[in-house]
C-alpha cells in the first residue's frame, strides 16, 4: 500500500512538472500572458505616456472581452518612473524580476531604456515600440528590440533639408537636453547643416526642468539662426518657442523631432505655438477623422476615458496593435523565440498612424518622415518621405 501511495505522489508530482515545463515561459500560463510597461506618467513627457497607457490598455481590454489571445488574456502592469533613471531601473527590477513580465511596450525615455536593456535582454523580455525614436533602441544585438517609427536623428535631418531649402537657410542651431535623447536630435541638426553645406552656428543645452528661456533665446538670436532644432520636453518646448516669439524673433524656423509632436503642443491657447515644424514617424490624426476607422477609433476612445483622443493615444494603439498580432502570430505555443517570429511576420497598414508597418528582420515597423507645422491649432502635414530618401 505504501509503495502505491508512493508511487502515486510520483506519478502526481511529475505531471505538474510537466505542466510547468509546458509553461516555464515568464509571463505566461494556460490562462494569462504578463506585459509590462515602464513610463513617465508624472513628469516631463507625460503627455506622450498617459494616453497611450490608455489606448493599450484599451484594446487589450477589446481583445480580452473576446476571450483574449490563444485562450490567454492579457494583463498590462505599469509603472511610472516621472523621467527619472534610478526610479526607471528600480521599476525594470519589479516588473521583469517580480511581477515576470513576458513583453513591454511603450517604455519611455531613451536613458531609460537603455538602462533597462541589460535586465529585459537577461530575461529574454522584448522591448515593443518604446515611447523613444533614438537609433539606440536598436543597435547591438537586436533579438527582442523592436521600435516602431522612424529616428530622430533622420527626423533632424529630414526637417532641416526641407526648411533649408524652403527658407533659403544658412544658420543652423540647436537647443536640446544633454541626454541620449538630446545629443540625438543636436547631431542630426549638426551632421546634416554640414552635409548641405550650411554653418552649425550654436547651441544651448538645458537641464529637463528648466523654464526659463530668455538668455538662450537672445543667444541663438544673435548667431543668426535661421532653423532652431529643439529636443526639450513637451513643456520646455512650449515656452522656449513662446519666449522666440515674446522677443519679437519670428523670422526663425523653430523644428522638433517626434519628441515634439504632440497634441498638447499644437493646443495652447492663443496662438502661442503657431508655426512650430516637427517631423514624426506618424501623421497626426485629427486631419484624418474623414477616414471611417480613425473616427471610429477617436470616437471609442472618448467615450471610454470621456476625453478627446491625442497623440499619445495613436501611440499606444500602435503599440498595442503590434503586440496583439505578434501574440496571435506566435501561436499557442508562447516563447520568446515563437513571439519573436511573430513580430518578425507583423506586416499592415496602420491607418490610425497612417504609416505602413512591417517588423521584418530589422525589427523596426515604420520607415516614415512625416513633416508637420502648427496651423490653426492643429498639425498640418508638409511633408513626407521614406527613412532612407534622407539626403
Amino acid at each position: 500500500m505504501k509503495n502505491i501511495v508512493t508511487k502515486s505522489i510520483l506519478a502526481a508530482a511529475f505531471a505538474m512538472g510537466m505542466a510547468s515545463a509546458a509553461h516555464a515561459t515568464q509571463g505566461v500560463s494556460d490562462t494569462e500572458i504578463v506585459i509590462g510597461s515602464n513610463g513617465d506618467l508624472s513628469g516631463i513627457f507625460a503627455a506622450f505616456n498617459v494616453g497611450a497607457i490608455k489606448a493599450a490598455q484599451q484594446l487589450f481590454d477589446e481583445v480580452n472581452a473576446k476571450g483574449g489571445i490563444h485562450g490567454r488574456k492579457i494583463r498590462l502592469v505599469v509603472e511610472d518612473h516621472g523621467y527619472q533613471v534610478p526610479k526607471a531601473v528600480q521599476n525594470f527590477n519589479k516588473l521583469i524580476n517580480s511581477d515576470q513580465v513576458f513583453a513591454m511596450i511603450l517604455n519611455l525615455g531613451t536613458p531609460h531604456n537603455l538602462a533597462g536593456f541589460p535586465l529585459m535582454e537577461a530575461k529574454q523580455v522584448a522591448n515593443v515600440s518604446p515611447l523613444t525614436a533614438a537609433r539606440q533602441m536598436l543597435e547591438g544585438d537586436i533579438s527582442y528590440k523592436y521600435t516602431g517609427f522612424s529616428s530622430y536623428y533622420d527626423q533632424i535631418r529630414a526637417a532641416v533639408s526641407m526648411l533649408a531649402e524652403q527658407n533659403d537657410a544658412k544658420e543652423v542651431c540647436a537647443m536640446y537636453i544633454p541626454s541620449d535623447f538630446g545629443l540625438e536630435v543636436h547631431e542630426g541638426a549638426k551632421d546634416q547643416a554640414e552635409k548641405l553645406g550650411l554653418t552649425y552656428a550654436a547651441e544651448t543645452t538645458h537641464k529637463p526642468d528648466e523654464q526659463d528661456f530668455v538668455g538662450s533665446i537672445q543667444k541663438l538670436r544673435e548667431a543668426g539662426c535661421d532653423i532652431v532644432a529643439t529636443g526639450l520636453g513637451v513643456r520646455q518646448t512650449i515656452v522656449a518657442y513662446g519666449t522666440a516669439k515674446k522677443l519679437g524673433w519670428t523670422d526663425v524656423a523653430f523644428v522638433g523631432s517626434s519628441a515634439g509632436m504632440n497634441t498638447a503642443v499644437a493646443k495652447v491657447p492663443e496662438g502661442v505655438t503657431e508655426g512650430y515644424y516637427a517631423a514624426a514617424g506618424w501623421s497626426d490624426f485629427e486631419n484624418r477623422l474623414d477616414n471611417p476607422e480613425v473616427k471610429a477609433w477617436a470616437e471609442a476612445y472618448q467615450a471610454a476615458h470621456g476625453e478627446p483622443v491625442g497623440t499619445a493615444a495613436q501611440l499606444g494603439y500602435g503599440a498595442a496593435r503590434a503586440v496583439v498580432q505578434a501574440l496571435e502570430a506566435a501561436g499557442p505555443d508562447l516563447t520568446a523565440e515563437s513571439f519573436r517570429t511573430g513580430m518578425e511576420s507583423v506586416k499592415y497598414h496602420d491607418a490610425i498612424n497612417d504609416v505602413d508597418i512591417d517588423y521584418g528582420p530589422d525589427h523596426q515597423g515604420g520607415n516614415l518622415i512625416v513633416i508637420s507645422k502648427i496651423e490653426g491649432g492643429k498639425w498640418v502635414e508638409v511633408g513626407r518621405l521614406d527613412e532612407s530618401e534622407v539626403k
